[in-house]
C-alpha cells in the first residue's frame, strides 16, 4: 500500500516522521553545532513533510534527511555571520549523548566538541558532506543527489574536511584515558597546582571561554602551556571554592559540569592526544547550558 492509499495518511506521516527523527536531528546539529537550531530545523522539516505529496516518496527517511541536510546548511550559511560578531569565542552547544550514544547515526562521529569547534571553519556544504558521509554513511552518489551537486565533487567535498581535521586535530586517546587525564586536570585546576598543570598540558595548549558576553568569561583564547597554566592557577581561588562539580558525559565525552548554588555556571571538556591536553573548552554561554542542563535531568 502507498502512503496517499493509507486510510489514516497523517499519522502514517507522523510514524514516519518519528521514525526518522533522530537521524534528522543527528544531521542538523553536526552541521550547525547547535541544538538549539538543530530542534528548528527538525521542526521546520516536519512542516514540509507535512505539506509534502508524499504518494510518490518511497524512502520517507532518505527524503526528510535531504530536507533537512538543505534547511541546515541554509541556517549554517546565516549563523556563520552571527559567530564571526560573536563575543568571545564560539563552542558548539553541547549534548547530552548518555541516552543516544550515537545521537541517532550509523556511528559516532563528528559528534565530539572539538571536531565540531573544526568542522566549523569549513563551509556548510563541506561539513553537511562530511557529516552524511562519515557519521551516516550515506553512499556518496546519494549525498551528491541530496546536496544537489556531483558525485565527483561530493568526494571532494569530504576529503578537504578529511584533510582540515587531520591537520588541526591529533589523534585522540582512548576513553579511558580521556577520562584520567580529565581528573588529573580539575584536580590540579581546583587546587592551582601549576607543575601538575605544566606536565598534563601540550605546550601548544589552547583553553576557550564561550560566555557569550557575560562577565568574568575571558573573551580571547589563551594559549600556550605557561599562559593557561598561570590562568587557571589565577582564578582557581575565586572560582572552585565555592563551585559544585558533577561529572557528566556530554557529546560522547567525560566532561565536568560545574554549578554554583545550584545553578550551572561551566561545562568542562577537554581535547587530549597522546602528547597531553590540547584545548580546554569552558562552556559559560547560560544559553547554551539551560538545554543541556534540562536534558540531564529528564
Amino acid at each position: 500500500m502507498r502512503a496517499g492509499d493509507d486510510p489514516d495518511p497523517l499519522a502514517r506521516a507522523t510514524r514516519e516522521f518519528m521514525a526518522a527523527r533522530p537521524q534528522l536531528f543527528g544531521i542538523a546539529y553536526r552541521v550547525l553545532g547547535s541544538a538549539t537550531e538543530a530542534e528548528d530545523v527538525v521542526q521546520e522539516a516536519w512542516l514540509r513533510w507535512q505539506r509534502t505529496d508524499r504518494a510518490e516518496i518511497l524512502d520517507p527517511t532518505a527524503f526528510l534527511a535531504t530536507v533537512t541536510s538543505r534547511l541546515a546548511i541554509n541556517v549554517a550559511q546565516s549563523a556563520r555571520k552571527r559567530h564571526e560578531t560573536y563575543t568571545g569565542p564560539w563552542l558548539p552547544e553541547p549534548v547530552d549523548t548518555s541516552k543516544d550514544p550515537q545521537l541517532g547515526a550509523e556511528r559516532a562521529e563528528a559528534l565530539d566538541l572539538a571536531v565540531l569547534f573544526l568542522l566549523e571553519k569549513l563551509n556548510p556544504v563541506e561539513r553537511a558532506a562530511y557529516v552524511l558521509r562519515e557519521a551516516f554513511d550515506y553512499p556518496y552518489r546519494q549525498i551528491a543527489e541530496m546536496l544537489e551537486t556531483s558525485e565527483a565533487n561530493t568526494r571532494q567535498l569530504v576529503s578537504r574536511a578529511r584533510r582540515h581535521l587531520a591537520k588541526e586535530r591529533k589523534e585522540p586517546v582512548s576513553p579511558e584515558a580521556h577520562r584520567r587525564l580529565l581528573e588529573v586536570f580539575l584536580a590540579a585546576a581546583q587546587t592551582g597546582d601549576l607543575a601538575v598543570l605544566e606536565d598534563v598540558l601540550t605546550a601548544d595548549v589552547v583553553s576557550y571561554t564561550d560566555g557569550g558576553g557575560i562577565r568574568g568569561a575571558s573573551r580571547i583564547p589563551v594559549v600556550g602551556r605557561l599562559h593557561v597554566s598561570k590562568y587557571l592557577a589565577a582564578f582557581a581561588p575565586r572560582f572552585w571554592p565555592r563551585s559544585e562539580v558533577r561529572r557528566v558525559e556530554a557529546n560522547g565525552r567525560p566532561a565536568v559540569l560545574v554549578t554554583v548554588g545550584g545553578e550551572a555556571v561551566a561545562l568542562l571538556n577537554i581535547e587530549a592526544s597522546e602528547r597531553g591536553i590540547e584545548r580546554v573548552m569552558w562552556v559559560m554561554n547560560p544559553a547554551k547550558l539551560a538545554p543541556y542542563v534540562a536534558s540531564l535531568d529528564s
